[in-house]
């Protein structure tokens, strides 16, 4: 009751501000919604080479503002309504917007009538999905019909969904509720550095320059999902003394855990030659360039690094309980593209024994990224040209 009350009270303070906001013309701008950097970072970087004209402004939380904010060309603001000022510009260039793009699920979208003019593209922050999400959640019956009714304000603001792939057009379906004519197949902008050579070499030689120690051995990334009783005090369920005696004399262990997570993981002393934690680090395409194996659960990041067609370890330690608590689009056994864990030992056995297949993950490859082929974040801009123009 009390979380309902709260959003009551933010959408009422939202819709004020943007009501009159309308009062004003619209105008030829784009407007970034961030919680996430690659995807706007990309298309972005191809707006402003395409078009330099065009007004830009990133909406940001704490987490991001300051990697957007080093953009001296666009307008960067702290979205937050603890710092009011700074709120009401924003909702006054989200109704003034000739193109909202946004990266997640945001609450004010359901009092934030635009103008017929006003294009809002969902640039969703994940290019495959493991979990269900949106009006397929499982948690999602444990809501009040208020905040389902809110649920569904929010995704029909969503003029176009943008996808890298049929298998994740469905998803959207499902999970937003949306036709097929509000589906942008340009493929996924944050794929785009996967087939750039040239700038992956580069980011490497930034790692490496960076994190010296990097390049002596193979790297073992593991990157979870989150799980919502976590998100303030991490339990990690790797036994790192394990994998260190079983596999230190050839792999280092990184520990990348997912942003919604906020604190660190805690790393026993005798590790440190083994394992870091690059939780901070704030772009994982890099720390996939330089990884070796991937192991990981329910995290959308395999769907990225089949791109590598690297080997995959999937760790669903807690695979029951959080399949009937969050819900999983498919049978886990038959999705995911590598051998599966439940335990360290079985972990090291699987990396020390190479139980990989470079077809299935291939395979994966195919279904979940076959829009995105290098040249998805000019796709998405060459859609909204017309927009703007």
């Amino acid at each position: 009751m009390a979380r309902e009350i709260a959003v009551f009270l933010y959408l009422r303070v939202f819709s004020t501000i943007f009501f009159f906001s309308r009062f004003f013309p619209v105008q030829k701008k784009v407007v970034f919604v961030v919680s996430f950097i690659e995807n706007n970072k990309y298309v972005y970087k191809e707006l402003r080479r395409q078009d330099k004209s065009c007004r830009t402004v990133f909406l940001a939380n704490k987490r991001v503002l300051p990697y957007f904010s080093k953009y001296e060309e666009a307008s960067t603001l702290l979205f937050e309504i603890s710092h009011i000022t700074s709120f009401i510009r924003s909702v006054y260039h989200l109704a003034t917007a000739k193109v909202v793009f946004i990266d997640n699920y945001y609450g004010f979208l359901a009092a934030a009538n635009f103008k017929k003019e006003v294009q809002c593209i969902q640039l969703w922050h994940a290019n495959g999905a493991i979990k269900k999400f949106g009006l397929e959640d499982e948690s999602i019956v444990f809501r009040s019909s208020g905040a389902k009714r809110r649920f569904c304000k929010v995704y029909e603001r969503f003029d176009k969904v943008v996808v890298g792939s049929e298998k994740m057009a469905n998803i959207f379906k499902k999970a937003f509720n949306v036709s097929e004519d509000k589906i942008l197949r340009t493929g996924i902008p944050r794929t785009d550095l996967f087939f750039n050579e040239k700038r992956r070499k580069k980011s490497i030689r930034k790692l490496y320059r960076l994190y010296p120690f990097l390049a002596g051995k193979r790297v073992i990334l593991y990157a979870p999902t989150y799980r919502d009783d976590q998100l303030s005090s991490y339990e990690l369920r790797v036994n790192l003394d394990l994998m260190k005696r079983e596999l230190g004399s050839d792999y280092i262990f990184l520990l990348k855990l997912h942003p919604a997570i906020k604190r660190e993981a805690f790393i026993a002393s005798g590790l440190e030659d083994f394992a870091y934690d690059f939780s901070g680090y704030p772009n994982i395409n890099d720390l996939l360039f330089i990884t070796d194996i991937l192991i990981t659960d329910y995290s959308s990041l395999p769907f990225e690094f089949s791109l590598l067609k690297k080997p995959m370890v999937f760790f669903p330690y807690d695979l029951k309980d959080y399949n009937q608590k969050r819900g999983l689009w498919e049978d886990y056994t038959d999705l995911v593209p590598g051998p599966i864990a439940f335990s360290t030992e079985q972990i090291a056995d699987t990396i020390k024994n190479g139980r990989f297949s470079e077809e299935v993950v291939e395979q994966f490859n195919q279904n979940w990224n076959s829009y995105s082929r290098g040249n998805s974040s000019k796709n998405v801009i060459t859609y909204i040209k017309d927009h703007l123009d």
